[in-house]
């Protein structure tokens, strides 16, 4: 079903259902399958392109069920991972990595939450770990989320693996507002390294999200922009019946980097 009507009416069907309104005067007319052959024909046919969208199965995201047995400890690490390698060199994130997990007790929740300011300035001058102390006081600021979150739902784990995938925008704009520094692409890292199924607004895929006229320009998206964006991740999944992440990497795929 197209996504966009006339500049009067409302979106129908999934999108309306998410109160979802069309922009005036824009069409969302090109199928994900249309989307899906030209990517495919770039990188030398379906049955190639297949492999690289699955990454032999390494890219598979993971089941609600497989989400909610992820310990909180590990998603407090990959978040502190994912904002100590923004603006980074990730190699050396990696190889300091053991230390990290030493440094900050393997990412308690509870113990990190509780960490107090000397113990943050102490961090600061650990050689072992990079010494940002902004960066490391996010540690403190996430866990202490992670555990806000864990009063109302349990576990971190069951709010991650519980939220609605055609809201996707939803979980970034909660991590973004209620956790330290996990704005911009960060929180769509932390989610697809940790097996949540998300997309991923890359360079490549907003021009291709410019170019099928979902988006006015291929800049870092606003709240407006976000909603089409998703409305749009929306009707190709349920064209396709792929998972957002497939559908993202197919669009970078789609355009000539």
């Amino acid at each position: 079903m197209p996504l966009y009507r006339s500049s009067r009416n409302r979106t129908i069907g999934l999108v309306a259902k998410n109160n979802i309104k069309a922009t005036p005067g824009r069409m969302l007319i090109n199928t994900f399958e249309n989307i899906f052959q030209s990517a495919a024909q770039r990188k030398g046919g379906i049955k190639k392109f297949e492999f690289l969208l699955s990454g032999d199965g390494n890219r598979v995201a993971k089941t609600p069920a497989e989400l909610k047995a992820i310990p909180d400890d590990r998603y407090l690490a990959e978040m502190t991972r994912c904002i100590f390698r923004s603006g980074f060199v990730w190699k050396i994130i990696e190889n300091k990595w053991a230390d990290f997990e030493i440094a900050f007790n393997h990412f308690d929740t509870m113990s990190c939450a509780m960490l107090s300011d000397e113990n943050l300035e102490s961090l600061a001058q650990d050689a072992r770990i990079v010494r940002n102390a902004i960066k490391i006081r996010t540690v403190r600021d996430n866990g202490q989320f992670i555990q806000q979150i864990r009063e109302q739902h349990e576990r971190f784990s069951y709010w991650i693996a519980d939220w609605p995938v055609t809201d996707t925008v939803g979980l970034w704009a909660q991590l973004k507002n209620r956790g330290s520094r996990l704005g911009g692409n960060t929180s769509a890292y932390f989610l697809r390294l940790m097996g949540r199924d998300t997309f991923i607004l890359s360079r490549d895929v907003l021009t291709a999200l410019f170019r099928e006229g979902v988006v006015d320009q291929t800049r870092a998206p606003g709240k407006r922009a976000l909603i089409h964006i998703q409305a749009a991740f929306n009707t190709w999944q349920q064209e396709s019946g792929r998972s957002l992440g497939e559908i993202s990497r197919t669009l970078a795929y789609s355009v000539d980097s």
